[in-house]
């Protein structure tokens, strides 16, 4: 069943290279998932059968799974299989920053409305994502942000331990300069799936619309420069407030 794996001839590791096994897996992955066969609705390879094909552990196989699911260019599911997401844009900026550093470069004042703070068990996909422990308790982060009309935006954000992120440090700053500066974590990549969602109960509440209202939803993984994942942020967007532009240069 699984014998197609064979045409993509560079679909092997370099146990020898300096770059990471799961970024290995990652790459051949997006170009496995590019080709039409795939791109048509054939299901991927699973995970036992690639990781022993590949002389790795399944674990490294599903950490990079992982990571095209959270950017939605696959779709997981429970006892059918792992295939290619249709519908959705995905793509890695040229150059990114703060919410709040962006704002202010566009000169437009925002303000937090509500900042909560709390360490929590995450659910078994964040920690899947983080390649961490069951049980182990990581940094969550709420707010709530928006110019003096009123809130625009809602943030959750899931912080790996290895941030150094605790409940007592200034989250009213720019989070990527107190990673940087006071943990010397760097913020490198962020990869993003963007999609319209209808406002639910809660957040028409939280950004004061029906419910029913279209809301931009974003999932943002940020990664350092070793591809590791640090930071699992959601957002929610006013779709009538808020426009989420790209600029991308058309290849050579």
């Amino acid at each position: 069943m699984y014998e197609h794996i064979n045409m993509v001839t560079d679909f092997k590791i370099d146990h020898n290279s300096s770059q990471p096994l799961h970024q290995q897996v990652e790459d051949m992955l997006r170009k496995l998932i590019g080709q039409p066969e795939y791109q048509n609705g054939k299901l991927l390879p699973n995970e036992v059968h690639m990781a022993n094909r590949l002389g790795i552990s399944r674990s490294t196989v599903r950490q990079a799974t992982n990571k095209l699911v959270y950017e939605r260019l696959l779709i997981r599911k429970k006892g059918v299989g792992t295939k290619v997401a249709k519908n959705n844009i995905t793509t890695k900026l040229n150059s990114w920053t703060s919410f709040t550093h962006e704002m202010d470069e566009k000169g437009v004042v925002f303000k937090n409305y509500s900042i909560k703070v709390t360490m929590v068990v995450p659910d078994k996909e964040i920690q899947q994502l983080f390649n961490i422990d069951e049980g182990t308790r990581v940094l969550k982060m709420e707010r709530i942000k928006g110019p003096e009309s009123g809130p625009v935006v809602h943030f959750i954000s899931y912080f790996h331990p290895r941030s150094g992120l605790t409940p007592d440090d200034d989250f009213s700053k720019p989070l990527y300069e107190t990673l940087e500066k006071k943990y010397h974590i760097v913020a490198a990549v962020s990869k993003e799936g963007i999609s319209a969602i209808l406002a639910d109960a809660k957040i028409s509440k939280i950004l004061n619309v029906k419910p029913g209202d279209p809301i931009l939803f974003r999932k943002r993984v940020v990664c350092d420069p070793g591809d590791r994942p640090i930071e699992y942020n959601l957002g929610f967007y006013r779709a009538d407030r808020f426009t989420y532009t790209i600029d991308i240069k058309r290849g050579s």
